[in-house]
Protein backbone atom coordinates (compact mmCIF):
# COMPACT_ATOMS: atom_id res chain seq x y z
CA UNK A 1 0.00 0.00 0.00
CA UNK A 2 1.55 3.05 -1.03
CA UNK A 3 2.04 5.55 1.94
CA UNK A 4 0.08 9.25 1.32
CA UNK A 5 1.81 12.70 2.28
CA UNK A 6 -0.54 13.67 4.49
CA UNK A 7 -0.56 17.10 6.73
CA UNK A 8 -1.46 16.75 10.57
CA UNK A 9 -5.11 18.11 9.97
CA UNK A 10 -5.66 15.02 7.48
CA UNK A 11 -5.75 16.60 4.57
CA UNK A 12 -2.94 14.60 1.90
CA UNK A 13 -1.33 16.13 -1.61
CA UNK A 14 -3.65 14.35 -3.36
CA UNK A 15 -6.67 15.94 -1.69
CA UNK A 16 -5.05 19.15 -2.71
CA UNK A 17 -4.33 17.81 -6.67
CA UNK A 18 -8.08 16.99 -6.72
CA UNK A 19 -9.29 20.55 -5.58
CA UNK A 20 -7.19 22.31 -8.10
CA UNK A 21 -8.32 19.75 -10.74
CA UNK A 22 -3.84 19.23 -11.30
CA UNK A 23 -2.18 15.62 -10.52
CA UNK A 24 -0.40 15.24 -7.13
CA UNK A 25 3.25 16.18 -9.34
CA UNK A 26 2.48 19.05 -10.37
CA UNK A 27 1.24 20.43 -6.40
CA UNK A 28 4.91 18.78 -5.41
CA UNK A 29 6.37 20.89 -8.21
CA UNK A 30 4.98 23.80 -7.17
CA UNK A 31 5.23 23.71 -3.22
CA UNK A 32 9.00 22.58 -4.19
CA UNK A 33 9.63 25.92 -6.14
CA UNK A 34 11.88 23.96 -8.68
CA UNK A 35 9.74 23.48 -11.34
CA UNK A 36 8.46 25.72 -14.05
CA UNK A 37 4.43 25.92 -13.64
CA UNK A 38 2.15 28.54 -15.64
CA UNK A 39 0.57 31.19 -13.23
CA UNK A 40 -2.70 29.58 -13.36
CA UNK A 41 -1.78 26.51 -12.18
CA UNK A 42 0.50 27.85 -9.29
CA UNK A 43 -2.83 30.01 -8.11
CA UNK A 44 -5.22 26.99 -8.22
CA UNK A 45 -2.71 24.75 -6.18
CA UNK A 46 -1.94 27.44 -3.41
CA UNK A 47 -5.83 28.34 -3.34
CA UNK A 48 -6.57 24.68 -2.85
CA UNK A 49 -3.66 24.37 0.31
CA UNK A 50 -5.30 27.39 1.81
CA UNK A 51 -8.48 26.08 1.92
CA UNK A 52 -7.49 22.35 2.92
CA UNK A 53 -5.33 23.92 5.55
CA UNK A 54 -2.41 21.60 4.01
CA UNK A 55 1.08 21.64 5.19
CA UNK A 56 3.62 19.56 3.23
CA UNK A 57 5.21 16.76 5.36
CA UNK A 58 8.79 19.11 6.51
CA UNK A 59 10.69 15.34 6.27
CA UNK A 60 9.87 14.84 3.02
CA UNK A 61 10.71 18.29 1.87
CA UNK A 62 14.50 17.69 3.41
CA UNK A 63 14.58 14.68 1.29
CA UNK A 64 13.75 16.04 -1.74
CA UNK A 65 16.16 19.06 -0.95
CA UNK A 66 13.53 21.73 -0.52
CA UNK A 67 12.02 23.95 1.86
CA UNK A 68 14.28 25.91 4.66
CA UNK A 69 18.31 24.88 4.89
CA UNK A 70 19.38 23.43 8.05
CA UNK A 71 23.21 23.35 9.48
CA UNK A 72 23.78 21.13 12.59
CA UNK A 73 25.61 22.67 15.47
CA UNK A 74 27.02 19.25 17.38
CA UNK A 75 28.66 19.27 20.64
CA UNK A 76 28.78 17.39 24.23
CA UNK A 77 27.37 19.89 26.55
CA UNK A 78 25.37 22.60 25.69
CA UNK A 79 24.92 23.80 29.25
CA UNK A 80 28.93 24.53 29.01
CA UNK A 81 29.36 28.51 28.74
CA UNK A 82 31.74 28.65 25.97
CA UNK A 83 29.60 26.06 24.21
CA UNK A 84 26.58 28.84 24.38
CA UNK A 85 28.60 31.33 23.23
CA UNK A 86 29.66 29.39 19.98
CA UNK A 87 25.55 28.05 19.79
CA UNK A 88 24.96 31.79 19.97
CA UNK A 89 27.44 32.25 17.11
CA UNK A 90 26.23 30.14 15.00
CA UNK A 91 22.90 30.71 15.52
CA UNK A 92 22.33 34.23 15.05
CA UNK A 93 24.81 33.84 11.82
CA UNK A 94 22.98 30.80 10.66
CA UNK A 95 19.59 32.70 10.95
CA UNK A 96 20.93 35.60 9.32
CA UNK A 97 21.82 33.36 5.78
CA UNK A 98 18.12 31.72 6.15
CA UNK A 99 19.23 28.78 7.68
CA UNK A 100 17.19 27.12 10.37
CA UNK A 101 19.86 25.77 13.06
CA UNK A 102 19.36 22.07 15.09
CA UNK A 103 21.10 21.23 18.13
CA UNK A 104 22.44 18.29 19.22
CA UNK A 105 24.30 17.88 22.39
CA UNK A 106 25.75 14.27 22.78
CA UNK A 107 26.67 14.00 26.62
CA UNK A 108 30.09 12.24 25.23
CA UNK A 109 28.29 9.75 23.20
CA UNK A 110 30.65 9.04 20.20
CA UNK A 111 27.36 6.74 18.79
CA UNK A 112 25.12 9.46 19.80
CA UNK A 113 27.24 11.85 18.00
CA UNK A 114 27.19 9.40 14.88
CA UNK A 115 23.16 8.84 14.60
CA UNK A 116 22.59 12.25 14.56
CA UNK A 117 25.22 13.20 11.92
CA UNK A 118 23.53 10.33 9.52
CA UNK A 119 20.36 11.31 10.09
CA UNK A 120 21.57 15.11 8.91
CA UNK A 121 23.44 13.55 6.03
CA UNK A 122 19.94 11.55 5.25
CA UNK A 123 18.31 15.04 5.29
CA UNK A 124 21.10 16.76 3.40
CA UNK A 125 21.59 19.25 5.84
CA UNK A 126 24.34 21.99 4.46
CA UNK A 127 26.98 21.76 6.84
CA UNK A 128 27.30 19.81 10.35
CA UNK A 129 29.29 21.54 12.49
CA UNK A 130 31.52 19.42 15.19
CA UNK A 131 32.09 21.62 18.25
CA UNK A 132 35.08 21.14 21.36
CA UNK A 133 37.96 19.15 22.17
CA UNK A 134 38.27 15.03 21.94
CA UNK A 135 41.50 13.20 22.06
CA UNK A 136 43.38 13.20 19.17
CA UNK A 137 43.81 9.47 18.16
CA UNK A 138 44.08 7.42 15.27
CA UNK A 139 40.85 6.27 15.92
CA UNK A 140 39.53 9.72 16.05
CA UNK A 141 40.87 10.49 12.42
CA UNK A 142 39.78 7.74 10.89
CA UNK A 143 36.17 7.97 12.19
CA UNK A 144 35.96 11.50 11.28
CA UNK A 145 37.37 11.40 7.66
CA UNK A 146 34.69 8.80 7.24
CA UNK A 147 31.98 11.16 8.37
CA UNK A 148 33.64 14.04 6.08
CA UNK A 149 33.54 11.64 3.08
CA UNK A 150 30.43 10.74 3.71
CA UNK A 151 28.67 14.08 3.98
CA UNK A 152 30.41 15.40 1.26
CA UNK A 153 29.17 12.77 -1.01
CA UNK A 154 25.81 14.09 0.12
CA UNK A 155 26.58 17.52 -1.12
CA UNK A 156 27.69 18.71 2.76
CA UNK A 157 30.26 19.84 4.53
CA UNK A 158 32.03 18.75 7.83
CA UNK A 159 33.13 22.24 9.89
CA UNK A 160 35.48 21.10 12.53
CA UNK A 161 35.84 23.86 15.03
CA UNK A 162 37.90 23.71 17.87
CA UNK A 163 38.95 19.94 17.21
CA UNK A 164 41.96 18.35 15.87
CA UNK A 165 42.71 18.41 12.18
CA UNK A 166 42.33 15.35 10.21
CA UNK A 167 45.39 16.33 7.46
CA UNK A 168 45.25 16.86 3.78
CA UNK A 169 43.11 15.28 1.47
CA UNK A 170 40.12 15.67 3.83
CA UNK A 171 37.17 17.32 2.42
CA UNK A 172 37.05 19.20 5.87
CA UNK A 173 36.71 22.59 7.25
CA UNK A 174 39.14 23.12 10.62
CA UNK A 175 38.61 26.36 12.28
CA UNK A 176 40.62 26.51 15.82
CA UNK A 177 41.56 28.98 18.16
CA UNK A 178 45.32 29.98 19.08
CA UNK A 179 44.96 27.47 22.37
CA UNK A 180 48.44 27.19 22.91
CA UNK A 181 49.63 30.94 22.66
CA UNK A 182 46.89 32.02 24.70
CA UNK A 183 48.20 29.80 27.34
CA UNK A 184 51.76 30.75 27.24
CA UNK A 185 51.02 34.48 26.89
CA UNK A 186 49.19 34.31 30.37
CA UNK A 187 51.87 32.28 31.85
CA UNK A 188 54.62 34.78 30.84
CA UNK A 189 52.30 37.55 32.27
CA UNK A 190 52.06 35.56 35.77
CA UNK A 191 55.66 34.81 35.43
CA UNK A 192 56.69 38.13 34.63
CA UNK A 193 55.10 39.85 37.81
CA UNK A 194 58.13 37.56 39.81
CA UNK A 195 56.24 34.40 40.13
CA UNK A 196 58.08 31.30 39.89
CA UNK A 197 56.22 28.41 41.57
CA UNK A 198 53.04 28.27 39.18
CA UNK A 199 50.28 25.39 39.72
CA UNK A 200 48.48 24.22 36.78
CA UNK A 201 44.96 23.21 37.39
CA UNK A 202 44.81 21.23 34.15
CA UNK A 203 41.99 18.68 32.12
CA UNK A 204 42.08 15.49 31.26
CA UNK A 205 45.56 14.52 29.93
CA UNK A 206 44.54 12.71 26.46
CA UNK A 207 42.23 16.25 25.21
CA UNK A 208 43.55 17.52 22.69
CA UNK A 209 42.52 21.32 24.08
CA UNK A 210 43.90 20.53 27.49
CA UNK A 211 47.35 19.23 25.92
CA UNK A 212 47.74 22.56 23.93
CA UNK A 213 47.44 24.60 26.93
CA UNK A 214 49.47 22.60 29.26
CA UNK A 215 52.04 22.87 26.13
CA UNK A 216 51.84 26.57 26.58
CA UNK A 217 52.72 26.62 30.37
CA UNK A 218 55.69 24.64 29.88
CA UNK A 219 56.87 26.38 26.96
CA UNK A 220 56.34 29.78 29.09
CA UNK A 221 58.32 28.55 31.63
CA UNK A 222 61.48 27.10 29.41
CA UNK A 223 61.62 30.33 27.74
CA UNK A 224 62.64 32.04 31.04
CA UNK A 225 64.75 29.44 32.01
CA UNK A 226 62.54 28.16 34.39
CA UNK A 227 61.86 23.98 34.41
CA UNK A 228 58.51 23.89 36.38
CA UNK A 229 58.27 21.30 39.51
CA UNK A 230 55.87 18.03 37.37
CA UNK A 231 54.09 18.06 40.82
CA UNK A 232 52.39 21.18 40.43
CA UNK A 233 50.60 19.63 37.15
CA UNK A 234 47.44 18.64 38.21
CA UNK A 235 44.75 17.19 36.18
CA UNK A 236 41.15 17.02 35.67
CA UNK A 237 38.28 18.34 33.64
CA UNK A 238 37.07 21.22 32.61
CA UNK A 239 34.12 22.08 35.55
CA UNK A 240 33.55 23.83 38.30
CA UNK A 241 33.73 20.65 40.47
CA UNK A 242 37.03 19.71 39.51
CA UNK A 243 38.70 23.16 40.14
CA UNK A 244 37.22 23.05 43.33
CA UNK A 245 38.47 19.54 43.93
CA UNK A 246 42.30 20.04 42.63
CA UNK A 247 42.88 23.48 44.75
CA UNK A 248 41.95 21.59 48.17
CA UNK A 249 44.12 18.58 46.84
CA UNK A 250 47.09 20.61 46.24
CA UNK A 251 46.49 22.90 49.70
CA UNK A 252 46.46 18.96 51.43
CA UNK A 253 49.12 18.16 49.89
CA UNK A 254 51.04 21.65 51.25
CA UNK A 255 52.54 22.03 47.49
CA UNK A 256 54.66 25.22 47.19
CA UNK A 257 53.37 27.98 44.82
CA UNK A 258 52.07 31.35 44.12
CA UNK A 259 50.26 31.48 41.47
CA UNK A 260 47.68 28.73 39.71
CA UNK A 261 46.82 29.01 36.33
CA UNK A 262 43.37 26.97 35.64
CA UNK A 263 42.47 25.69 32.15
CA UNK A 264 39.57 27.45 32.16
CA UNK A 265 37.69 29.87 33.48
CA UNK A 266 35.18 27.44 35.51
CA UNK A 267 38.13 25.60 36.80
CA UNK A 268 39.31 29.24 38.55
CA UNK A 269 36.18 29.87 39.46
CA UNK A 270 36.14 26.44 42.02
CA UNK A 271 39.61 27.10 43.15
CA UNK A 272 38.63 30.53 44.05
CA UNK A 273 36.25 28.89 46.51
CA UNK A 274 38.87 26.56 47.73
CA UNK A 275 41.06 29.37 48.40
CA UNK A 276 38.72 31.39 50.21
CA UNK A 277 36.99 28.25 51.77
CA UNK A 278 41.05 27.57 53.42
CA UNK A 279 41.38 31.57 54.42
CA UNK A 280 43.50 33.02 51.75
CA UNK A 281 43.33 36.17 49.93
CA UNK A 282 43.45 36.45 46.18
CA UNK A 283 45.88 37.95 45.06
CA UNK A 284 47.15 39.17 48.22
CA UNK A 285 48.38 35.55 49.46
CA UNK A 286 48.07 33.45 45.75
CA UNK A 287 47.62 34.93 41.94
CA UNK A 288 45.13 33.23 40.40
CA UNK A 289 44.42 33.07 36.48
CA UNK A 290 41.82 31.13 34.17
CA UNK A 291 41.28 30.19 30.37
CA UNK A 292 38.38 30.92 28.35
CA UNK A 293 37.15 34.90 29.35
CA UNK A 294 33.39 33.64 30.19
CA UNK A 295 30.83 36.55 30.82
CA UNK A 296 30.91 35.60 34.84
CA UNK A 297 34.93 36.04 35.02
CA UNK A 298 34.72 39.56 35.56
CA UNK A 299 32.25 38.97 38.19
CA UNK A 300 34.36 37.03 39.87
CA UNK A 301 35.80 38.78 43.45
CA UNK A 302 38.50 39.83 42.31
CA UNK A 303 37.61 40.09 38.85
CA UNK A 304 39.30 37.52 37.24
CA UNK A 305 42.77 37.44 34.56
CA UNK A 306 42.29 35.49 32.01
CA UNK A 307 42.29 34.29 28.32
CA UNK A 308 40.17 35.73 25.72
CA UNK A 309 38.93 33.21 22.96
CA UNK A 310 36.40 34.59 20.34
CA UNK A 311 33.82 31.84 20.81
CA UNK A 312 31.24 33.48 19.18
CA UNK A 313 33.13 34.43 16.52
CA UNK A 314 34.35 31.49 15.92
CA UNK A 315 30.57 29.94 15.62
CA UNK A 316 29.31 33.05 13.08
CA UNK A 317 33.29 32.15 11.22
CA UNK A 318 32.16 27.94 11.15
CA UNK A 319 29.16 29.25 9.32
CA UNK A 320 29.99 31.48 6.74
CA UNK A 321 32.70 29.37 5.51
CA UNK A 322 30.77 26.44 5.46
CA UNK A 323 27.91 28.05 3.49
CA UNK A 324 30.46 29.54 1.32
CA UNK A 325 32.51 26.67 0.10
CA UNK A 326 31.08 23.34 -1.82
CA UNK A 327 31.20 19.84 -0.69
CA UNK A 328 34.17 18.59 -2.56
CA UNK A 329 36.51 21.76 -1.56
CA UNK A 330 39.70 20.36 -0.42
CA UNK A 331 40.72 20.64 3.52
CA UNK A 332 40.90 24.68 4.26
CA UNK A 333 42.47 25.73 8.02
CA UNK A 334 41.56 28.88 9.68
CA UNK A 335 42.95 29.83 13.02
CA UNK A 336 41.75 32.70 15.14
CA UNK A 337 43.73 34.85 17.91
CA UNK A 338 43.30 34.98 21.65
CA UNK A 339 44.96 37.36 24.05
CA UNK A 340 45.22 37.78 27.53
CA UNK A 341 42.42 40.02 29.42
CA UNK A 342 44.25 41.75 32.49
CA UNK A 343 42.25 42.00 35.67
CA UNK A 344 42.25 42.38 39.37
CA UNK A 345 43.06 38.41 40.66
CA UNK A 346 47.33 38.28 39.81
CA UNK A 347 49.60 40.49 42.07
CA UNK A 348 53.37 41.14 42.05
CA UNK A 349 55.64 38.94 44.00
CA UNK A 350 56.80 41.13 46.84
CA UNK A 351 60.12 40.73 48.48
Amino acid sequence: MTRKSQDANGSTIRDVAARAGVSASTVSRVLGGDYPVSTATRTRVLRAVRELDYVADARAKAVAGVGTPTLAFVLEDITGPSFALMAHGVEREATRLGHLCLVCSTEGDVQRELDFIETMRAQRTAAVILVGGTADTPEYRERTRRIADSLASAGSRLVLCGRPPLGPGAPVTVIEYDNEGGAYALVAHVLAQGHQRVLFLGGKPDHATAQGRERGYLAAHRARGLDPDPELLLHGDFTRDSGHRLMRLALSKELEFTAVVAATDMVAAGALTALHEAGLDVPGDVSLAGYDDIPFARDLYPALTTVHVPYEELGRLAVRTALGRTAESPDEHLLLGTHVVVRDSIAAVTS
